[in-house]
């Protein structure tokens, strides 16, 4: 039997990849970060800290991990069994009790990342290796639309929160706090998309998150 791995790396071999964001615009000139841990980031011209890369192209001899699909863990016992409230980070968000503005969405983002950052340490990779990133949200009980707002923020905590020119670290908002340093410290800008969808497959999340990470 062939082996998966060599198969995959046979590919990258036969030719960069190129990973499209989830947004379209002149890809001709747009900026392109310095190569890190076999990719780079295509950046729309002009954009000291853009929120995602317009793609990313991955180098022949790169070693690519894919996560799977990683949602919340259920840790607030103070919530009722399978609500959206028990998918709470509550080692964030002591007591499960959210702070003014912080949404469910956002409180669930924020352990799913968490839990992407664990998983990709254990595997050596670290959350600036991640250069792809697919996002599913279900919107919350009693709403009519996913809540991109909160997950934008959340996201932000983790990624795309240094500026490119000047490498300064940027204060990030949580709930309608006031911005403060981010939870984790990181400049990669991954090719991303997110996107609602009817239902996830457990009962109370909202964010699901696989990403993929080079090195």
């Amino acid at each position: 039997m062939q082996n998966p791995t060599r198969s995959f790396a046979a590919a990258l071999a036969a030719g960069a990849l190129l990973f499209t964001a989830a947004c379209s615009s002149d890809s001709d000139a747009a900026a392109v970060t310095e190569p890190t841990s076999g990719a780079r980031a295509v950046i729309e011209p002009g954009e000291s800290n853009p929120m995602i890369a317009q793609g990313v192209e991955i180098s022949g001899d790169a070693t690519v991990y894919k996560s799977s699909g990683i949602g919340p863990t259920a840790m607030n016992d103070e919530a009722p069994e399978g609500s959206p409230e028990s998918y709470i980070d509550t080692d964030q968000f002591s007591g499960g009790t959210l702070p003014d503005g912080v949404t469910v969405t956002e409180a669930q983002g924020i352990g799913v990342l968490k839990k992407i950052r664990d998983n990709l340490e254990d595997q050596g990779y670290s959350l600036e290796d991640v250069v792809t990133m697919r996002v599913f949200l279900d919107n919350a009980p009693g709403t009519d639309r996913a809540d991109y707002t909160g997950w934008n923020r959340a996201y932000r905590q983790f990624f795309a929160n240094t500026n490119l020119d000047t490498e300064e670290t940027e204060l990030v908002p949580m709930g309608t706090a006031e911005p403060a340093a981010p939870i984790e410290r990181n400049s990669a800008r991954p090719s991303r998309f997110a996107l609602e969808v009817a239902t996830l497959p457990v009962q109370g999340w909202l964010v699901e998150v696989e990403v993929d990470a080079v090195k």
